[in-house]
């Protein structure tokens, strides 16, 4: 999978730390095969995901972690003003 969210750049010191919550509650818990994040160099506010996930299963259950609602809660907080995430299965392309 892959993704993106913006933020007021503005806002990115005060968003960070609850970026890297998220990943490191992810990569232990989660079982995904990959979980990175990265800020674009050339757009600030923009942040982008690369997800593997074992199966769908996986990713579904990723998105029902106790850990997501209240990323998503403080996301909002701080401004979120984009979210987009795709979905491939290696033939099939999805919005997630």
């Amino acid at each position: 999978m892959i993704g993106i969210l913006r933020f007021p750049p503005e806002n990115m010191p005060v968003v960070r730390p609850h970026i890297r919550q998220l990943v490191e509650a992810t990569r232990a818990h989660d079982g995904c095969i990959a979980y990175d994040v990265a800020e674009d160099l050339f757009d600030p506010g923009l942040i982008r995901f690369s997800e593997e996930w074992p199966d769908e299963a996986s990713l579904m259950a990723h998105l029902k972690a106790p850990h997501i609602a209240p990323w998503r809660e403080a996301a909002r907080s701080l401004g979120l003003i984009e979210r987009k995430f795709t979905a491939y299965d290696g033939e099939n392309a999805r919005p997630v």
